[in-house]
């Protein structure tokens, strides 16, 4: 049969955060998870001018109630169970019609949710939890027999995966992608020793429209920019024409100080 591709980008979970029966009552509110925050608000953005104004925003902090925090969370675990189902649905049908054997499957997100942690909502800035997103990988190939149902403790980047789909398909990557395939890791179970040692991301926050961030914070548009280098020890932020931060992640995971 011939080669096909399929990219299915699920919108859920994604604002309104309205789960539908029965994902709406999915998750107890006393059973949820609690935040990483400061105390509140104003201390959280005493750390950077850039936080301070952000979460000045009238949808950017999240709400100090608890119960309509809760709904809100609930609502989004429920709406990440309504996509884990219907990819059952579709893998079901993929492993009854034959291409589950000789299809590679790519899972990911691009972008995480702040979910309250930091007193934020939505996905910006440097901290982890915007940027920090899956990445399962299914190769039907024996070879990948060797780390099936492995979790690999390694820095990967979304400039991974197009040499990973070439390299399946047996087709030279372009010299233009600065990412490497995943299948090494996949077919040998080992990360290679020359493997990347940190993963970098970058923020625009500029407002072409009303210029908020530059009139709040006296950049131009251009210096609306951050840019983040993160090691397992250490994540050093850039900004164009603010002050830089560093954290200590080894002493300080929750990039409080």
């Amino acid at each position: 049969a011939p080669g096909w591709m399929a990219h299915l980008s699920l919108v859920r979970p994604h604002p309104p955060w309205i789960a539908p029966v029965p994902y709406n009552t999915r998750y107890a509110l006393a059973d949820l998870p609690g935040c990483v925050r400061a105390a509140d608000p104003d201390a959280e953005g005493a750390q950077h001018p850039w936080l301070r104004w952000f979460l000045s925003g009238r949808r950017n902090a999240a709400p100090a109630d608890p119960v309509r925090h809760g709904l809100l969370q609930a609502s989004y675990y429920g709406l990440m169970n309504e996509v884990d189902d219907n990819l059952a649905r579709l893998f079901e049908a993929m492993q009854r019609n034959g291409d589950w054997s000789r299809t590679l499957i790519v899972l990911t997100s691009d972008h995480g949710e702040q979910m309250g942690d930091h007193w934020m909502l939505g996905k910006a800035g440097y901290f982890d939890q915007s940027y920090h997103v899956p990445l399962i990988v299914r190769d039907p190939d024996a070879r990948a027999d060797a780390s099936r149902g492995r979790v690999f403790d390694a820095f990967t980047e979304h400039v991974d995966l197009m040499p990973t789909l070439l390299d399946w398909i047996g087709r030279p990557a372009p010299r233009q992608c600065d990412g490497r395939s995943l299948l090494p890791l996949l077919h040998s179970g080992r990360v290679p020793g020359d493997w990347r040692d940190a993963v970098h991301w970058e923020f625009d926050f500029r407002d072409p429209v009303f210029g908020e961030a530059e009139a709040a914070l006296g950049l131009h548009m251009d210096q609306c920019t951050l840019n983040v280098r993160r090691t397992r020890r250490w994540k050093y932020v850039h900004f164009t024409a603010l002050a830089p931060l560093l954290f200590d992640l080894e002493n300080d995971p929750a990039e409080r100080v």
